[in-house]
């Protein structure tokens, strides 16, 4: 189904770029200033910390060199200690600050992902697979908490502990510091062969884990039907297909890794092969002290912790990067799908409204033949219409437009004057509820279940409700009433008493239209008539269109209308088309002999 906006064949959800989602992070950590000042000064005080033993170790040595007092050691040794200790309690603090300020960010990028998600157009989540939109609110969001936890705060640390560790060396002698600058143009150029080729890579691994997820799911939400043609082996195959490929991209990276880390290793050696030499040579001409001499490989030798942790860090930050623009990249989705019109039922009168579909088209992304093909229709308001039609006729996708599910290709949908194209989600939801036949039952109790419709509902509410669609008898024998656990793990219901609760749903979502897609065809025989007469308390007072699975309920709307291979080809009331001989008469005579 197409979704609207300007990314409808897009088959998969959006992914931001990393400036993008680097402005998303640095917007929220300004609403924090406190924290996000707190934590960058307790990083820097806790790296110049760090570095101060080695300096004070250069002063024991020139002091050994002039014979000084040996008393000076003890003074140096408690200097040591107080710094040690000092700098310790300052990364503690430094560690603290930033990982609560890395789970603040997390948990807002975590709600306002899930809620982008929940606000998502239908059509949209129908179209990307859920497999996609679970991996990045469940596997994404597990990858970059991880990250925060771990890489942010490591290369953010050692980041800060190479920068001033660097400044101390040019503090000793301006060569001294050119020598270990020398290394990080090595450092530089592992890093830049290593990052261009190993985001892609990730984002291939996190699309490879999203599609194994996609499979696992369908196998498992269709397990009826893949039982019943005996095609267990054939998803079996697909799934492990897909972890097969996860598997090989897991193998790739970690080969690419070794690669970046031999260059890392290459780096070091430079670095460290250019301090001795010239500080050898600077000693020898006399332009520096053996301490300072001793101090500078000292502390390029600092440098290899704070840096091999940048370097092997980075592989969990990238995984982490890759995530974040994964679910950043929802956000923006979820903004370019939002509409500017936010007419709502509100803000029309009150009442039914009428449905006027004109010169609707659609078709499928990737089809040639449109399923829908210049449909005209109208349901006054308050009536009902019932489509039928053999299968493929384009019934479903007929109502799902109505619906508010798809943007059509031509044409328009109103619902009273209002057009359905400039309603976003919520507008739309606020005049058309849809009610299909994969109706579900929610884990938790009975009454929580029914305030998915209406959250402010009291039980006498939700007892009307029940009583309007016939299903208070059963539901008064229930072992606790409303507050009976029902779904996985609760009371086992039949299709009847399912259906039933997903029309005491509609009726607790008082939306002025209703589409109904053959939405009793899985209660059975025995419950139809019962369901036959809940719909029509459901629907009462309320513009109705119907997808008639049985030709029964086809019969009780006020008119009906015929599709046939997309288009409309015939209209009227049951007697009207029965005594026209056409379609629908030839319909009817199939249902009668088969009834």
């Amino acid at each position: 189904m197409s979704t609207t906006g300007t990314r409808a064949t897009s088959a998969i959800l959006r992914t931001a770029t990393g400036r993008e989602a680097t402005r998303w992070v640095a917007a929220h950590t300004r609403e924090v200033p406190w924290l996000t000042s707190a934590g960058v000064l307790t990083t820097v005080a806790g790296a110049a910390l760090q570095v101060v033993p080695v300096f004070v170790l250069g002063q024991v040595v020139d002091g050994v060199v002039e014979g000084g007092p040996r008393s000076v050691l003890v003074t140096v040794g408690m200097l040591m200690v107080a710094a040690a200790l000092l700098g310790s309690a300052t990364i503690a603090a430094s560690t603290y600050l930033i990982g609560r300020l890395g789970a603040d960010l997390l948990a807002k990028l975590r709600e306002a992902a899930v809620q982008a998600v929940l606000g998502m157009p239908s059509a949209r989540i129908e179209q990307v697979g859920r497999g996609d939109v679970l991996s990045r609110v469940g596997d994404d969001v597990a990858v970059v908490s991880k990250g925060i936890r771990t890489a942010v705060p490591t290369v953010f640390s050692a980041g800060v502990l190479v920068v001033i560790a660097t400044i101390g060396m040019f503090g000793l002698d301006w060569r001294l510091g050119l020598a270990g600058a020398a290394a990080l143009p090595a450092y530089w150029l592992a890093l830049r062969w290593y990052l261009p080729r190993s985001a892609p890579l990730y984002q291939k691994q996190r699309e490879a884990q999203a599609d194994r997820a996609q499979a696992l799911i369908s196998g498992l939400n269709g397990i009826g039907t893949v039982r019943a043609y005996r095609l267990e082996n054939a998803f079996r195959e697909q799934v492990t297909s897909e972890s097969w490929r996860v598997r090989d991209l897991g193998v790739e990276v970690f080969r690419f890794f070794g690669r970046f880390v031999g260059r890392e290793n290459r780096a070091e050696f430079i670095g460290l092969v250019l301090i001795i030499v010239v500080g050898y040579l600077l000693l020898e001409a006399g332009a520096v002290t053996l301490g300072e001499a001793s101090v500078a490989p000292l502390l390029f030798h600092r440098l290899f912790n704070p840096l091999g942790a940048i370097m092997f860090t980075f592989d969990e930050a990238q995984k982490s990067g890759a995530s974040l623009t994964r679910l950043v990249g929802v956000l923006g989705e979820a903004a370019e799908d939002r509409l500017v019109g936010h007419a709502a039922a509100g803000s029309a009168d009150a009442g039914p409204y009428r449905v006027t579909v004109e010169g609707l088209t659609f078709s499928y992304p990737g089809s040639e033949h449109p399923v829908l093909l210049d449909v005209d229709l109208v349901i006054p308001a308050g009536g009902s219409l019932a489509l039928v039609g053999a299968t493929g006729a384009g019934k479903t996708t007929l109502a799902a437009l109505i619906a508010g599910i798809g943007t059509p290709q031509a044409g328009s949908v109103r619902i009273g004057s209002t057009d359905l194209a400039g309603l976003d989600e919520a507008g739309v939801r606020a005049l058309v509820s849809i009610l299909t036949q994969e109706t579900h039952v929610f884990s938790g109790s009975l009454a929580d279940d029914l305030r998915l419709a209406a959250p402010e509902a009291t039980d006498a509410e939700l007892m009307d409700a029940l009583r309007t669609v016939g299903a208070e008898p059963w539901v008064a024998a229930l072992p606790d009433g409303l507050t009976t656990m029902v779904g996985e793990g609760g009371e086992r219901l039949d299709g009847t008493k399912v259906a039933q609760i997903a029309l005491a749903r509609l009726v607790l979502g008082r939306s002025p239209v209703v589409v109904l897609d053959e939405s009793t065809a899985e209660a059975g025989s025995q419950g139809a008539a019962e369901l036959e007469r809940a719909v029509s308390a459901a629907c009462l007072n309320r513009t109705t269109l119907l997808v008639a699975h049985r030709l029964t309920q086809a019969m009780a709307a006020d008119r009906i209308a015929v599709l046939d291979a997309g288009r409309v080809v015939e209209q009227g009331t049951h007697d009207e088309l029965v005594a026209l001989g056409g379609r629908y008469a030839q319909l009817w005579r199939a249902w009668q002999d088969g009834s």
